[in-house]
């Protein structure tokens, strides 16, 4: 299944935050043949105000997981705003979810979880979900979830 994704997100009826802007010296997408890599992003709002905060101390894991979704919508405001019109996304292949957590907290993969879980709505099951790994770290701007993505894609220009 191949997908254009803002027709997708208008009929997810899905709010999509600000695409963020770099922060150093990096691309936020970088397109490579038929893949669509992705830098990290953070759980921005519709604000544009990023979701702040140590998995363990400051947050619960259902507060973490929720930045985790958001940060998936960030990261679909980033396509949108970084690719080709045409460009297709036929399915998410890898996903590295970094939490902002205590020593003491192991549920990494709960938090990530709500990432994958928009994916597979937007995407769908057999294509929204990919390989993963789930990683606690202190993370840049006290951001409560990064995460960096590599989808397979299809470019109609080309």
């Amino acid at each position: 299944m191949s997908i254009q994704l803002t027709t997708r997100i208008k009929a997810l009826g899905l709010v999509l935050p600000p695409a963020p802007k770099p922060v150093g010296v990096y691309r936020p997408t970088l397109i490579v043949e038929n893949q669509l890599y992705l830098s990290g992003q953070g759980p921005v709002q519709e604000d544009g105000s990023l979701i702040q905060g140590k998995v363990g101390a400051t947050l619960d894991k259902d507060q973490a997981k929720k930045a985790a979704r958001q940060v998936g919508l960030t990261m679909l405001s980033t396509i949108i705003n970084n690719t080709p019109d045409d460009l297709i996304i036929k399915r998410v292949v890898k996903v590295l979810g970094m939490v902002n957590a205590t020593p003491e907290f192991e549920a990494h993969p709960y938090v990530i979880n709500g990432f994958s879980e928009l994916m597979a709505e937007v995407f769908g099951t057999e294509n929204g979900i990919g390989v993963r790994s789930a990683v606690g770290m202190n993370l840049p701007q006290n951001i409560a979830v990064e995460i960096e993505a590599l989808f397979l894609i299809e470019n109609k220009s080309e």
